[in-house]
């Protein structure tokens, strides 16, 4: 009679194969109870780059995806000292206060020599933090073009399934491509300095063009009639840009939010634009177009870091960049190399 095979590890697999699904359930159930922690470890277990919680990250948003959708996610970026912080928090404030569940996702530039994060977000806003309505999340954003953190999008997912119905996501800030939040996003606010004397002179075009909103904050004593020219400005700017896809015209105001005057305002052009976009049909096209662009994202980043995991690659890698480096084959030549070394051709 011949010996039967020893399947104990098989059967071990299985089993914790089925513990782990059994706590992703809770997990999920916690989230969708609104669970602050909850909602918390789920972030931190799409953020990972272990590849076990990558299936159970998997997993987890598949329980997930059918209650999210629900939220108005609202871009927000500015050049550094712009007060994007300070009006965050005197957004959300104002938001909680008008009986709203407000999330957001702070992503704070990460140490390019020792890939850390600063995280101060959550330091800056002090009293949102607290607030038992609002749900304040910094992540560091990785090196991600456009300073937004790789999983961003699967956070938004989970808060908009924990019942937060209006998700601001603060972008580093102006310098490197906002691309990657507008496309994630309903609508984008893009907060100036005022009195600075050529403050639009320092946002690039392209993140103008990407405004639906320009805010001029620091509207406040002695710098509101600089913050008026400002805003000036920038109306004259937003005129010359081609037309939104949206149908939206992007406008531009004044704020303070030290003062907290200009917020509602701001709110007031939200729901504005929103109920605008809705009629016509763009507010879900748009969120569809987003889900296939965010498709191809994702499709190319993971064939970037299989390429670069690949043993054929890593063994090669090192002796072309020295070719490269000493002008000996050019960088597309180089890189027509290691891709065919990857494909095993």
């Amino acid at each position: 009679m011949a010996e039967r095979p020893d399947n104990t590890a098989a059967i071990s697999k299985i089993r914790a194969s089925r513990a782990q699904y059994a706590d992703i359930d809770a997990l999920a159930a916690g989230v969708l109870s609104g669970n602050r922690l909850s909602l918390s470890q789920s972030i931190t277990l799409v953020e990972s780059q272990q590849i076990q919680h990558q299936e159970e990250a998997a997993a987890l948003m598949r329980l997930i995806l059918p209650h999210a959708g629900g939220s108005l996610r609202i871009g927000i970026s500015g050049v550094p000292g712009a007060g994007k912080s300070t009006f965050i928090e005197a957004l959300g404030s104002y938001l909680t206060g008008n009986g709203k569940k407000v999330a957001v996702l702070a992503v704070d530039p990460s140490s390019e020599t020792g890939k850390g994060s600063i995280l101060g977000d959550k330091t800056r806003m002090v009293n949102l933090s607290a607030d038992p309505n609002a749900f304040v999340r910094p992540s560091p954003s990785s090196g991600t073009l456009g300073g937004v953190a790789r999983k961003t999008r699967e956070a938004i997912f989970l808060c908009e399934a924990a019942g937060f119905n209006a998700v601001l996501i603060e972008t580093v800030g102006v310098g490197q491509s906002e691309t990657a939040v507008h496309s994630m996003t309903d609508f984008f606010i893009l907060i100036a300095l005022a009195g600075a004397g050529d403050e639009l002179q320092g946002i690039k075009r392209g993140i103008m063009e990407l405004a639906d909103l320009v805010l001029i904050n620091k509207a406040d004593g002695e710098n509101i009639p600089r913050a008026k020219s400002a805003r000036q400005d920038a109306s004259r700017a937003l005129h010359f840009f081609p037309a939104l896809p949206s149908g939206w015209t992007p406008q531009a105001a004044l704020c303070s939010s030290i003062d907290r005057t200009g917020i509602s305002e701001a709110w007031g052009t939200v729901i504005q634009f929103e109920s605008q976009v809705r009629a016509s049909g763009w507010f879900d096209e748009n969120r569809k177009r987003q889900l296939k662009w965010w498709l191809k994202e994702s499709i190319s980043a993971e064939l970037i870091h299989l390429l670069f995991n690949d043993s054929n690659v890593k063994n090669t890698l090192i002796q072309v960049e020295e070719k490269v480096k000493k002008m000996e084959i050019s960088v597309s030549e180089a890189a027509g190399l290691l891709i065919r070394l990857f494909r095993g051709k």
